[in-house]
């Protein structure tokens, strides 16, 4: 089954709500337009109800029915303030808090965090750390979690495959290389792949030395402690990772190499470099980014999205909320 006809037929009658915080913006309206039409899920719309009319009107998008909030107006705002204030501790003033819930992205999570909302989408205005900057503050990352992750699907006819960590984390540890691994598993299942993870290297079982091999093999380790029954192997080279006969001659007996399917790359330069070649000359389409580790599911879109990416992207994030 197609990946979004599955995760449809997972998040339907569950009447799960989405947020959109840039309500104004037409790829979001039209994506909206269509899970609301489609009864797939029930979007919230975030920005002042006269704009969000007209360029739906502009754009012929039917938003007849759709929640639309205005933060300014918002009968409940003195009360989110309260709980903002709350949630952080002391970090921010009463008065601090005000001028933040105006921002629609951190309205839009803390909609999220007190349980208006089951995820939310975001980014196709605003930056990665517009988005993830909120999240972070407030939902804050899931139970056994020290930091969150990007993934991406990527998907070619009959053929999935989940790369990490492509978006968020820079020079991740090994702890933290080994968290994303167990994140992404996570995320595999949820999309209908059953993991074998390959933690990849420039080097296959020690067949070279440096520090940066020596993290990626400690990383291995800490994986299988952190979740004992899942298929999980490294370091390996992407060859023997995905090429049976390769894996069968670097790491005989390994029952990840040659069979991967969920790939974790040592940090994100040459996890981002990895999704691009894989989608740019390997034709495959790149779904995500998919943020793992997170208490409750929120989404980055690319500011170069479509409709159609928004549309996808709201349908995983519902899913992520089961």
């Amino acid at each position: 089954m197609d990946l979004f006809e599955s995760l449809k037929s997972k998040i339907d009658g569950k009447n799960l709500t989405i947020v959109f915080p840039e309500g104004e913006e037409p790829r979001i309206l039209g994506a909206a337009s269509r899970l609301f039409k489609e009864n797939i899920l029930k979007p919230i719309l975030i920005g002042e109800q006269d704009k969000i009319e007209q360029v739906a009107s502009e754009k012929s998008f039917d938003i007849s029915g759709i929640e639309i909030v205005d933060p300014k107006k918002y009968a409940d705002f003195d009360t989110l303030v309260d709980k903002f204030v709350e949630r952080r501790k002391g970090k921010n003033t009463k008065e601090q808090a005000e001028t933040m819930l105006l921002d629609n992205n951190y309205f839009g999570t803390m909609l999220v965090y007190t349980d208006k909302a089951d995820g939310m989408v975001s980014g196709a205005i605003h930056s990665t750390g517009d988005t993830v900057r909120p999240a972070l503050q407030i939902v804050k990352t899931a139970p056994g979690n020290s930091r969150i992750s990007g993934s991406f699907i990527m998907q070619k006819g009959d053929e999935r495959y989940m790369f990490a960590d492509c978006a968020i984390n820079i020079d991740p540890n090994a702890q933290e290389l080994a968290e994303i691994a167990v994140q992404t598993a996570k995320s595999a299942k949820l999309f209908d792949i059953d993991p074998k993870v390959a933690m990849l290297s420039f080097s296959t079982k020690g067949s070279a030395k440096s520090d940066d091999v020596t993290k990626v093999a400690e990383a291995t380790e800490i994986a299988h402690k952190l979740a004992p029954d899942l298929a999980l192997d490294g370091e390996l080279q992407f060859d023997a990772a995905f090429v049976p006969s390769v894996g069968a001659q670097k790491a005989p007996g390994s029952q990840v190499a040659g069979h991967a399917n969920v790939f974790v790359f040592p940090d994100l330069q040459s996890g981002n470099i990895g999704y691009k070649i894989a989608q740019r000359f390997g034709g495959f389409e790149a779904i995500g980014p998919v943020l793992q580790g997170l208490a409750k599911p929120i989404s980055d879109l690319s500011r170069g999205c479509n409709e159609e990416d928004v549309y996808k992207s709201a349908i995983l994030t519902a899913a992520l909320a089961l």
